[in-house]
């Protein structure tokens, strides 16, 4: 008998888990309250730019089952898998909103014995504190766990199928079912924590891990900035050590919905329990501060000329968070623009990937327009693009926000460059 899944949220996490648990031959219903997303996968059109779901799409759109209707979906399925977004809100204050939603309708539905998954992001007591109780509300007995989710957009190296993967349930028997039911969709280990706490408190410090290293790199390459060092160079030295170092590299701001909001979780949860996480906090107003230091890089160059950022025309080229990918979350790119915005620039964008959310239809429409250039995403078109091309179009100022460019040929164009401790 096929077992019968249904998947909460089919964004940048449910959709390919959906996918996957297709592909392992059980029965899937999709749920998700965005009508226009559920439109695109009935047509076979991935609602995400992405190589993995793209080719999978076209082979599940008439066999997942979708909806908008969660109780009704729930009512078919042994196994509830919950992805919905957990962000953060203007004042970095955890929304849990959405996931409260997800599971109050999850509780309308669930049957007898069923296994509920959270792989949404969350602190450490979200499930017994929360999430349990909202369940609870069903009146049957149900088995509950956290799998944090560990998706990374674009990356062919590491898929859904191919990464470890943790879990902690709420009880010993919770934990061995979500244990088993991951073992028969992916490829890799499942480890088996011993509560479900640890599982929360895992992808929390995961990405903190990541959010600090580079912070710290961050401020190296503001500090090397100043004492004509390039950060870049002395980064491929470090790296020669075979052992004790890990490269982490700068950049114009740090986004996605992973590294720019989990930290906030536990700094929240922490303060809730009488504890100030200090090295979080500062990790995260370091990498807050980039897309402001990225501006005042050019402002700096602009003042070499003589010139203002007032009336300026700007090009800026990248919207998504992270290269080859369309995930416009958390992107330094939009506070970058709200700053030139507000310092009366003339702001032009494009994104291969976010056509929809650029103001000029091209790459050389930008550069036909721009007096001077943020680079804030590192796309391979981006990369790859003629540099001589940049002199071509009277291009005066290069800021490049992922140090990714050519400088030296830049430079040897007479055109002005400055990377992020990179100059």
């Amino acid at each position: 008998m096929k077992k019968s899944v249904t998947v909460v949220g089919l964004g940048y996490v449910g959709l390919p888990v959906a996918c996957l648990c297709i592909e392992k031959g059980m029965d899937v219903y999709g749920a998700d309250t965005d009508k226009k997303k559920i439109s695109l996968i009935k047509k076979g059109i991935s609602p995400i730019k992405d190589a993995y779901l793209n080719k999978e799409i076209s082979k599940i759109k008439n066999k997942i089952k979708l909806t908008d209707d969660v109780p009704q979906a729930v009512k078919n399925s042994e196994v509830v898998i919950v992805c919905v977004p957990t962000p953060v809100d203007n004042n970095h204050i955890p929304d849990l909103k959405p996931l409260k939603e997800a599971c109050d309708s999850v509780s309308k539905g669930i049957q007898k014995n069923s296994l509920v998954l959270i792989e949404s992001t969350i602190f450490p007591g979200t499930i017994e504190e929360i999430i349990k109780p909202i369940l609870k509300k069903s009146n049957v007995k149900f088995f509950l766990a956290h799998c944090p989710e560990r998706i990374d957009p674009g990356n062919r190296k590491f898929t859904i199928k191919d990464l470890p993967r943790v879990v902690g349930g709420i009880d010993k028997e919770s934990t061995k079912k979500a244990a088993e039911f991951y073992r028969s969709i992916i490829d890799a280990d499942v480890l088996e924590l011993s509560s479900v706490k640890s599982a929360e408190a895992a992808k929390i410090m995961e990405n903190a891990f990541r959010d600090i290293n580079i912070a710290f790199v961050n401020e190296m390459a503001k500090s090397f900035g100043k004492a004509g060092i390039d950060i870049t160079e002395v980064i491929k030295a470090a790296s020669t050590k075979p052992f004790s170092f890990m490269p982490h590299y700068p950049g114009a701001g740090v986004g996605g919905h992973c590294i720019a909001v989990d930290p906030y979780y536990l700094i929240a949860k922490a303060k809730q329990m009488g504890f100030n996480h200090e090295f979080l906090i500062l990790a995260r107003k370091i990498n807050e501060s980039m897309p402001s230091y990225t501006v005042e890089l050019l402002e700096q160059e602009l003042k070499k000329i003589n010139k203002r950022l007032e009336n300026a025309k700007v090009g800026v080229l990248g919207l998504a968070y992270k290269a080859n990918v369309d995930d416009i979350r958390e992107s330094p790119a939009l506070k970058i623009i709200s700053m030139l915005t507000e310092k009366k620039a003339n702001v032009y964008a494009y994104d291969p990937y976010l056509k929809d959310n650029s103001n000029v239809d091209s790459l050389n429409e930008l550069l036909e327009k721009s007096d001077y250039l943020i680079l804030v995403t590192d796309h391979k078109e981006f990369k790859d693009m003629d540099i001589g091309k940049l002199k071509e179009k009277g291009i005066k100022i290069v800021i490049d926000g992922r140090n990714c460019l050519d400088k030296e040929e830049i430079k040897k164009l007479g055109i002005a460059y400055h990377g992020i401790g990179s100059s």
